[in-house]
This record gives structure tokens, C-alpha cells and sequence, in this order.
């Protein structure tokens, strides 16, 4: 038997209702990752043309951190090591569409370049300073600030 959710509107789809009259968000969980290599960072182009963390969504059963090194693995082809959570937010991809994004640092001290996969449309690798002039959501912005602080980038 598949229940039926009820949504509070048409336009907020991420709102569902668990009991009669109270609403509750339900938004895929992305991680996403600051990953320093060598003081630089890698960063994908996505469909949208915008700059984006590596990372991907949460797949059911999965540990978190776990799930972000698979991605990283398929995205950069890099087997990185998975630091703390220490950013978080809910970014809005569409009025229709919405997505919590969990951030963590990592760290790559391999020699291999990144090689992205057909997932995204380009990579770039540049400093935190560089990456603050690219088209990208401000709370990836603010997750790279908030690694440069923490002094992740040394």
C-alpha cells in the first residue's frame, strides 16, 4: 500500500502534512564538500551553470560521511578523507524545489588531478579567493568563508 501525501499547497511541496493540520518540511539531504588540496579547491559547473561543492544526495541506509567519500569517488575520482559537518543550509533550486545541504571539510593529499565525471559539465581548481568571484549559490560562499576561517586552506 503506498500512502498519499498531502502537501500544504502546490507551490510548497517540500511541506507535507504528518497530522491533520501540521506540516512538516521533507527536502532531500545533499553533502556537500570543502575539499583543500594543496590550498586550492576543486569546484563543478552543474547543469543550471553554477558552481557547485562536490558531493551528491544522501542515498537511504547510507552513513553520511561514508555517502560523501563514495561521491567524492565518482565525481572527482579522488578518495578523500571526510572531515567534520560544519555548515549547513537550506538552498532554494527552484520555488518549487528545495534541498538541505549538509557541508563538510575534506581533504585530498594525493598527486592526482581531479577528473570529473559526466555529471557536470566542467571543474575548475582554484583558491577560496578565486572561488568567491564564480556564479555560485551564497551558501556555498559562505561554507568555503566559513573553511578559510576555520583555517582549512593552510
Amino acid at each position: 500500500m503506498v500512502a498519499t501525501l498531502h502537501t500544504r499547497s502546490p507551490g510548497e511541496p517540500y511541506l507535507v502534512e504528518r497530522n491533520a493540520g501540521y506540516f512538516e518540511y521533507q527536502l532531500p539531504v545533499s553533502l556537500k564538500a570543502v575539499i583543500s588540496w594543496g590550498g586550492r579547491l576543486p569546484l563543478l559547473r552543474n547543469e543550471r551553470d553554477e558552481w557547485e561543492l562536490p558531493g551528491g544526495k544522501l542515498e537511504p541506509g547510507e552513513e553520511p560521511a561514508a555517502s560523501l567519500a563514495r561521491e567524492i569517488q565518482e565525481e572527482l575520482a579522488w578518495d578523500a578523507q571526510v572531515g567534520e559537518p560544519f555548515h549547513t543550509w537550506v538552498y532554494r533550486v527552484f520555488p518549487d524545489r528545495h534541498v538541505f545541504v549538509v557541508t563538510y571539510l575534506a581533504t585530498y593529499d594525493g598527486d592526482a588531478a581531479p577528473v570529473y565525471s559526466h555529471e557536470h559539465k566542467e571543474l575548475v581548481v582554484v583558491t577560496p579567493d578565486e572561488a568567491d568571484a564564480l556564479d555560485m549559490p551564497e551558501g556555498y560562499r559562505t561554507a568555503i568563508r566559513q573553511a578559510v576561517g576555520r583555517g582549512h586552506f593552510r
